[in-house]
């Protein structure tokens, strides 16, 4: 299964707006520092290696990113 300009699709992330999703990618044919794809609902993408997403990973599992969501 293939995602936008022929990114490898991971995860949806939909809240409760209605006003899209954001998504996880893998762009395989990217230099390794700019693999992982995400983007928002407005278009935009941030693009990261996957050590630096990895640690955005950890963080979240540590629970470091909890106040973000409680917003």
């Amino acid at each position: 299964m293939s995602g936008i300009d022929g990114l490898t699709p991971v995860a949806s992330f939909c809240g409760n707006c209605n006003c899209g999703c954001p998504q996880l990618f893998v762009d395989e044919t990217a230099p390794a520092e700019r693999r992982v794809v995400l983007t928002d609902d407005f278009g935009q993408r941030v693009q990261m290696s996957a050590d630096q997403f990895s640690s955005l990973v950890d963080e979240a599992k540590a629970g470091k990113l909890d106040g973000v969501a409680a917003g």
